[in-house]
């Protein structure tokens, strides 16, 4: 039985407040050998906040913190303490060195050594078998950048267990893994709890959480909602846990348009044989005044290539665009801003946010560049501004003249879309706007789409979830191998269809 296993780690009292914020109030939090418990909650529930205070990033204000019965509280004064008890993390951006051996990233700063020199042998031989009990056979002597994101992520597993062999950490390890790499990292996690290691899983991803865990834990707004067994929670009640509400259907909300209603709207963008040599192939592609286009199919399928060569991230070599009926020539990015579209990047932290920068200064950034320098906005326009589109998305800060990297992820996404927003867009480009964000922020950025849509905004929506897709867009251009193989619309508009297509079948036979 579940409930009959061991306690390994008991967290009680947990009390954190940063200025302006109570980022954790009164919360407790149990984990026991060989089980998978999966932390949930909105961005900016606590659930960082929580593992943080965990592993010694953070000092708390408050509680007390036990392994095995031992008062530990004290751990929470170094992650070195954390580490020498036996917890360890595995981030989400993976803190390795891509430019040193697997066996390096492995054993570094606790390389074995013989006559006071490092002895390889012995390295090479412990990380192949660390790897191996892992189920992962590569060669340990190669760059770690020979080897895909889900190798690193294993690397880095493998690493953290040999540190720590209790408690591990996974902070969204899943977000940049395609399907079958999911399923080897939870072959993994599966032979570690099997070994007794208790395995505390953040992710947004429902679908994984009812797959691999064993119990769930629930925070809300800084504050412990409840802990349940993963069998016993349906995941409708879990997202309304998580959001403190209950969820609008918003497949009501997407209005169908005919051909008919189509034909006669404005063509806000049509590509003609559009295409960038090594990331897309040429596409015809026509997107009419208020409509929302999605853009589906597997990882590297083109999607976001497909985007980028719209906008003039990557310059296109072939074929021609048109914007509201004129023909474009795309330079830059700057080009497509000036004309009128807005482009929400793929990876908010490499193309999105400007971490350095407050709030503010990260939503005005945009709209500035548009007007050029020698029309500067002013700091009181500037905090006007901020001032609406925190309000308008309900972005939770404690301030607008703060780091936005002070923010949870969602916020900082709700801000680039604000960002974008200001410049008034006739045509928004939103790739994974809703990517490792909760369910309740997800759910307010799909509203707005729709929002926007029927204000006369034109959306490009991209996203890995197919059934989001489904939810909020009028038309979905299908993507196989870099090249568009299929549009459905109207009562072609299914999962099953679009999985056709991007396996190769045919679809709308049903």
């Amino acid at each position: 039985m579940m409930s009959d296993k061991k306690i390994l780690l008991t967290m009680r009292h947990i009390t954190k407040t940063f200025p302006g914020v109570r980022a954790l109030s009164d919360v407790d939090f149990t984990l026991r050998y060989g089980e998978i418990h999966a932390l949930m909650g909105e961005n900016g529930a606590g659930k960082s906040t929580l593992i943080k205070v965990l592993t010694g990033v953070e000092e708390m204000d408050n509680g007390e913190i036990y392994m095995d019965g031992i008062d530990h509280t004290i751990i929470n004064r170094s992650p070195q303490e954390a580490q020498a008890i036996g917890i360890s993390t595995v981030y989400q951006e993976i803190n390795l060195c891509p430019n040193l051996s697997v066996a390096e990233n492995i054993f570094i700063g606790r390389e074995p050594k013989k006559f006071g020199r490092i002895d390889w042998k012995t390295m090479n031989r412990k990380a192949g078998d660390l790897l191996s009990n892992l189920n992962i056979h590569i060669d340990v002597s190669k760059p770690l950048s020979n080897y895909s994101v889900a190798i690193q992520q294993m690397v880095a597993i493998a690493r953290a267990v040999d540190i720590s062999s209790k408690v591990l950490i996974l902070d969204e390890p899943t977000s940049s893994l395609d399907e079958q790499e999911v399923e080897k990292l939870f072959a993994v996690m599966q032979k570690l709890k099997e070994s007794g290691i208790g395995i505390i899983f953040v992710t947004h991803f429902l679908d994984q959480v009812y797959k691999i865990s064993d119990r769930i834990t629930v925070l809300r707004n800084g504050c412990l909602v409840g802990e349940y067994e993963t069998d016993k929670l349906p995941s409708v009640e879990l997202v309304e846990l998580m959001i403190g509400k209950e969820i609008d259907d918003l497949a009501k909300l997407r209005k169908e348009e005919n051909d008919d209603n189509n034909g006669k709207k404005e063509i806000i963008v049509e590509a003609r044989e559009l295409g960038h040599t090594g990331t897309i192939n040429p596409f015809n592609l026509k997107i009419h005044k208020g409509e929302v286009i999605g853009l589906s199919g597997l990882l590297g399928s083109g999607r976001s290539e497909l985007a980028r060569a719209v906008y003039g991230a990557d310059k296109p070599d072939q074929g021609e665009l048109y914007f509201k009926g004129k023909k474009l020539q795309v330079k830059t990015p700057l080009d497509a801003m000036k004309a009128g579209m807005a482009y929400l990047p793929e990876n908010r932290k490499e193309e999105g946010i400007i971490e350095d920068l407050s709030v503010r200064e990260n939503i005005i950034i945009a709209l500035q560049a548009r007007q050029g320098i020698f029309k500067m906005i002013r700091r009181k326009e500037q905090e006007e501004f901020a001032d609406r589109i925190i309000d308008l998305l309900q972005i939770k800060t404690s301030g607008k003249d703060i780091p936005i990297k002070q923010l949870s992820g969602g916020n900082q996404q709700k801000v680039i879309l604000g960002r974008w927003l200001l410049t008034n867009p006739d045509f928004l480009i939103l790739d994974e706007p809703t990517r490792g964000i909760d369910v309740g922020t997800k759910t307010e950025i799909q509203k707005l789409v729709l929002k926007l849509a029927e204000e006369g905004k034109t959306v490009l929506f991209i996203s890995s979830e197919i059934d989001e897709m489904l939810r909020v867009c009028n038309k979905i251009a299908v993507l196989r191998d870099r090249r568009m193989v299929s549009e459905l619309k109207g009562d072609d508009l299914s999962q099953s269809n679009i999985m056709k297509a991007i396996a190769g079948g045919e679809t709308g036979d049903e």
